[in-house]
């Protein structure tokens, strides 16, 4: 027998020594998470800093070109490019904005720095933002109302542009509530009246005394209306005499003239004449027209307010859709379910069921919600709107149908995240439960799915922000460009299921891809895509303090 010390030495590797204790796979790891943290990071950091800095007022550069001619804009870009011939130097040139599309034919140009002769900044340069024409550029030289001039050049012209404008705007916001908020009542009124008619001839034919009862309610119903649309043409007309006589009058950089009614000008800044605070200014007030505004000049202009009451309001419903429907789900696969082949079979369909292409669940919502289900619908409950206007009401595109679809797209998510969640409970908790003499049910609904709900609460975050993101199905069953009828608002009977609406992902996609003004719409891309992360970040971590709160009180410790 060989004793310890005759022993040979056992040699040791030091590269197996440190693959044994998992050094390698630490730093692989380690790594691999630095890197997604930096690629995410990274990712939303451009994001961020592109979408915020499209409202902040730049400089207006005067440019004086070699061969005389003069450009005024806000520099959008700069980059280098070759020269022409072997050899050539490389030039750099930059990207003006010179707006003013219905003078000059072009809202941007490209001006190479060897051709400039000199550059200025003007004090007096003023960008004109308009609800009409996209934006405009030049200098204030008189301030008119009607045929007497008010206030001449530049500094005198702006202080008056300064008092008047105001009262202006106002106004011009009066007429387009009464536009749309007062005139949208009388018209819907009108509207429910011709339908009853119509109702009471499907019903009692068109001699029955409900018919003719009806015919009279609509054509007293119309008078009264046109004696409330005749009111309201002579508010809106003295509205409009008020405003119709102020124009500011500009000079462009190129020496012409172009006199801008004072209606038509939205916002107007002199970024060459602003201090820091007064940029501040500019770059909130845009901000807050983009947040609550409705938009303009096929929404590459204005807000996006429809947009983000569409976005919000389809998340919420698509969420209180799902959730039932997944639980209750998993609660019968976990709890109720034997093992066996259907119920293996079942688990498969609902994994593969997450990876199918969002575009079909578009097409199986647009066939089986709007043309089966909706159209049976507007046949037995709005059979009066299908005779009278001809278009379906629930037979087409809308919120209740968009909220189905994503919640078809996103249950598979909410099943699985809610199994997971359920199989984590202790068995031991349900055999207490049980020796103390509670039944099936009762021990999942008081010791299951409690502790439970964090892990349901995870599914629907998920849930909510697959959802909220999707971009394909929402073309076939419900988005539209431009819907400026909200969803859910204050006309009875608040909300309207039925109706199409604007999402800030197809947004995103519109403007980007359809826009006749590319570049112009190219940082509003960005600004729409911050704002739609910011929204869907804003829900989560609503939702994550509610889990968090819900496994504070139900779970001692978390699994």
């Amino acid at each position: 027998m060989i004793s310890d010390a005759h022993r040979s030495p056992r040699l040791r590797s030091t590269h197996a020594a440190l693959a044994a204790h998992g050094e390698p796979w630490v730093w692989l790891t380690g790594g691999a998470l630095a890197l997604a943290i930096a690629m995410i990071t990274g990712l939303l950091g451009f994001i961020a800093f592109q979408g915020t800095r499209t409202f902040w007022p730049m400089p207006l550069e005067e440019i004086t070109r070699a061969d005389g001619s003069r450009l005024l804009g806000e520099i959008a870009g700069r980059e280098r490019v070759a020269g022409e011939g072997d050899g050539a130097p490389v030039e750099t040139r930059r990207l003006l904005r010179t707006a003013n599309f219905d003078l000059v034919g072009t809202h941007f140009q490209w001006v190479d720095d060897a051709s400039i002769g000199a550059i200025d900044y003007p004090a007096w340069a003023t960008a004109v933002e308009r609800l009409e024409g996209g934006r405009f550029h030049g200098t204030p030289v008189r301030l008119l109302e009607g045929d007497r001039v008010i206030a001449e050049e530049a500094e005198g012209a702006w202080a008056g542009f300064l008092r008047a404008h105001p009262a202006v705007r106002r106004s011009s916001r009066e007429i387009r509530r009464i536009d749309r908020v007062e005139r949208g009542r009388l018209q819907r009124r009108l509207r429910a009246a011709r339908l009853a008619t119509v109702q009471a001839r499907l019903d009692g034919g068109a001699d029955g005394p409900a018919t003719v009862a009806a015919a009279a309610e609509e054509e007293r119903l119309a008078a009264e209306v046109a004696t409330a649309e005749r009111a309201l043409d002579e508010r809106t007309d003295a509205l409009r005499r008020e405003n119709g006589g102020w124009v500011l009058e500009f000079r462009t950089a190129d020496g012409g003239t172009l006199p801008l009614p004072l209606e038509q000008i939205v916002r107007a800044w002199q970024p060459n004449r602003l201090s820091w605070w007064g940029k501040v200014g500019v770059y909130a007030g845009r901000w807050w027209e983009f947040l609550a505004d409705d938009p303009r000049e096929a929404n590459s202009a204005g807000g996006v307010f429809p947009a983000i009451w569409g976005t919000i309001a389809m998340t919420l419903i698509m969420a209180v859709l799902v959730a039932p429907f997944g639980v209750l789900a998993a609660l019968y696969l976990r709890e109720y379910a034997g093992r066996g082949p259907v119920t293996s079979a079942v688990r498969i369909a609902i994994n593969n069921l997450a990876g199918v292409p969002s575009i079909v669940y578009g097409a199986f919502g647009l066939g089986f919600f709007c043309y089966v289900l909706g159209a049976g619908i507007d046949e037995i409950f709005f059979k009066a709107a299908l005779v009278a206007d001809g278009q379906p009401t629930f037979g087409t595109g809308g919120l209740l149908w968009a909220s189905l679809t994503l919640a078809l797209l996103t249950l598979p998510v909410v099943i699985v995240a809610t199994e997971e969640a359920l199989s984590a409970v202790p068995n031991s908790m349900r055999e207490g439960s049980y020796a103390c003499g509670a039944g099936k049910w009762q021990t999942i609904r008081r010791i299951v799915l409690p502790r439970a709900l964090p892990g349901i609460m995870t599914g629907l975050i998920l849930a909510m922000a697959r959802g909220a993101g999707e971009v394909a199905p929402l073309m076939l069953v419900g988005v539209k460009k431009l819907a400026l009828d909200l969803p859910i608002d204050g006309s009875f009977p608040f909300i309207h299921p039925e109706r199409e609406f604007m999402h800030l992902a197809y947004l995103i996609y519109d403007v980007g891809f359809q826009s006749p003004n590319s570049q112009a719409a190219r940082p509003l891309v960005f600004t729409i895509t911050f704002l739609l992360v910011a929204i869907i970040a804003l829900l989560n971590l609503t939702a994550i303090w509610l889990r968090s709160r819900l496994r504070r009180r139900y779970v001692a410790q978390q699994f």
